[in-house]
């Protein structure tokens, strides 16, 4: 079977809706890096093979992604954590200071408002020993976490 588009997100739907109760929900478990991937074979931790074939333009998978659903079964995305730094400057001078070291390094980084899970300002990139040994000689804050993120790190390309 080709799956060719997302049929919605399951962290999206309203919690009184019962569209899906009582199904069986079968997984299609995925690193980050595998999301940003239009084409792809996956296997469901059932053992069944798919094919992922989205259209040009279509967005990155996403944890909870329904991928089919029959009357029985619906088959989802379900995202490995990774491996982050959770990093809470503590001013907006400390945040300038160390955005502006990870962009030299070109690390992406995914920006939280107090809001969030994370019940802080925090600023989240994916771990590196270099990026943890700077934190700590600059006496940033920051914590490192085993993550489902709600969108992949992509690997930032440019030119001089």
């Amino acid at each position: 079977m080709i799956i060719e588009k997302i049929l919605g997100n399951l962290h999206e739907l309203p919690p009184e809706s019962a569209d899906y109760a009582g199904l069986h929900r079968e997984k299609v478990i995925l690193p980050s890096a595998q999301l940003v991937k239009r084409i792809q074979r996956v296997t469901t931790d059932h053992g069944k093979e798919l094919g992922i074939r989205l259209p040009a333009g279509s967005g990155d998978l996403r944890d909870g992604d329904i991928l089919q659903v029959t009357e029985s079964n619906m088959i989802v995305v379900s995202v490995l954590p990774t491996d982050v730094l959770v990093i809470a400057p503590r001013s907006v001078h400390e945040m300038g200071v160390v955005a502006h070291s990870l962009g030299n390094r070109h690390l992406q980084a995914q920006f939280f408002d107090a809001t969030s899970e994370y019940g802080a300002e925090v600023m989240v990139c994916q771990y590196d020993h270099t990026v943890e040994d700077y934190l700590k000689h600059v006496g940033v804050a920051y914590a490192r976490q085993e993550r489902v993120m709600p969108v992949p790190f992509r690997h930032a390309e440019h030119s001089h």
